[in-house]
């Protein structure tokens, strides 16, 4: 019975957040060693058709919660075509649903990954012709009831069944978005690497956390979600409601276990009915700011969350206790989305591309070198250039010294040279990949502004 064999997950996620997603695995499950390994571009996970359920619902770093079932070297396409259809897949779904086959390839020596995909769906159409009398299940690209994943190494052909369907980073909450919203399981990371959220702990820091440019409220959103412990995907469907293994009435004890927790779990050290708010959010145009309130209602937390308009150059701090300011700051035309000091108004968030379910990223963590503001490559590479808004960063960073004494500021970007345009010393950085682009999250240590010596130019 599928429900209960131990089964082999993989869970993709974006390049440089396979360890913070093996710590929130850890958290949710406790499974440690051979049971939880971080691998390229993912972490592998033995456990049952109920751990599945629950790292859908919970995981918020996971791009999907694929279930492994073959693996086997390969050196062409009738290689594929006999593992695919050696492979059960009457035990998935039926021969009257719909299926799609998608492929995802590093180094792989085949020369068309659409002949690949082919062979790949004629192997489980005939596997069902020979075991349902004829009968075969159609093809349906748009809405598939089920969704085979193959992976090709240079060597190696793996199969998954998706459990997931709509990516995780879809959590069922936004309708309302900029031009191109900061997707949500990066926003997630974002919150773990800088500390904030300790997902090993199931816990936030008890500091305050601010977005001084949260466009529709990705950050902010994740962020009071996590304070009350509610679960990434309370508000959506997933494909392993249509598999033949599902049990509604199991999903429905695992939904309401959730609930339970909601009251008692992550989110109770610091109860929202008695304790104030430490989750804010500001931006300069107040449209930005009605899509994040309303996406907030939307995603139950518009009582975790403040939400304010104003210039990200001009805002005070939301609290008198000094705590994380966390930030995708706006960078080329989207300058205008952080204040006076741009001068087009156009996207509201940086660009979030869809990437590759098994993009390798780079190491973890980067300290910060003795001399110098980092590495120049990333600023330069591909024919990019980031020197464009270089009056903001400038300003932002006199006003944060001015206001900000003792506040941590992180801020996601792929100018390397970032810390030159802000003229501060960075204390880390942190490789992540935002879709295809490399970037950093560096933190800067904020210090009161010093006073001029007598006699110089302030």
């Amino acid at each position: 019975m599928t429900n209960e064999k131990q089964l082999t997950l993989f869970l993709p996620c974006a390049g440089g957040v396979e360890t913070f997603l093996a710590d929130e695995v850890h958290g949710l499950t406790g499974l440690v060693g051979d049971d939880l390994l971080t691998a390229r571009g993912g972490v592998r996970v033995r456990g049952d058709w109920a751990l599945a359920l629950r790292l859908n619902l919970y995981s918020r770093l996971a791009q999907r919660v694929l279930i492994e079932l073959a693996e086997a070297p390969y050196r062409d396409e009738h290689d594929l075509y006999r593992l695919a259809a050696d492979v059960p897949w009457e035990g998935w779904f039926t021969p009257r649903q719909t299926f799609r086959v998608d492929v995802t390839a590093q180094a792989s020596p085949l020369r068309s990954l659409n002949f690949a995909t082919l062979r790949i769906k004629d192997a489980v159409a005939d596997r069902f012709r020979q075991q349902a009398g004829g009968v075969r299940p159609s093809i349906d690209t748009q809405r598939p009831d089920a969704r085979v994943q193959a992976h090709l190494s240079a060597t190696h052909a793996t199969l998954y069944i998706d459990t997931s369907g709509e990516p995780l980073f879809k959590r069922g909450w936004r309708q309302d978005k900029g031009d191109a919203p900061l997707k949500e399981t990066l926003a997630a990371a974002m919150l773990a690497a800088s500390g904030w959220w300790r997902p090993a702990e199931r816990r936030v820091a008890d500091v305050p956390l601010y977005d001084p440019c949260c466009g529709s409220g990705t950050i902010v959103i994740e962020a009071a979600q996590l304070v009350l412990g509610l679960p990434a995907g309370g508000q959506r469907r997933f494909a392993f409601e249509r598999l033949r293994p599902f049990d509604a009435a199991q999903w429905n004890t695992i939904k309401k276990e959730a609930a339970g927790a909601c009251q008692t779990g992550a989110g109770s050290q610091n109860d929202s009915k008695n304790s104030p708010v430490q989750v804010f959010g500001s931006d300069v145009a107040h449209r930005m700011v009605d899509f994040a309130q309303r996406n907030a209602e939307r995603a139950g937390v518009a009582r975790a969350v403040q939400l304010r308009g104003g210039d990200a150059l001009q805002r005070m701090p939301p609290t008198a206790q000094p705590g994380v300011l966390l930030m995708n700051p706006p960078y080329g035309e989207r300058i205008a989305a952080a204040g006076f000091a741009g001068s087009k108004a156009r996207g509201r968030e940086a660009f979030q591309g869809d990437g590759a379910a098994f993009i390798a990223g780079p190491p973890q963590d980067e300290r910060a070198p003795s001399g110098g503001s980092g590495p120049r490559e990333a600023g330069e590479r591909g024919g990019q250039h980031f020197n464009a808004g270089d009056e903001f960063f400038a300003r932002l960073a006199t006003h944060w010294k001015s206001h900000y004494a003792g506040w941590a500021a992180w801020l996601l970007t792929p100018d390397l040279k970032l810390p030159g345009r802000l003229r501060l010393k960075e204390t880390r950085r942190v490789p992540l990949w935002n879709g295809p682009i490399e970037c950093r999250l560096f933190r800067f240590d904020l210090t009161a502004r010093r006073a001029p010596a007598p006699g110089s130019d302030p």
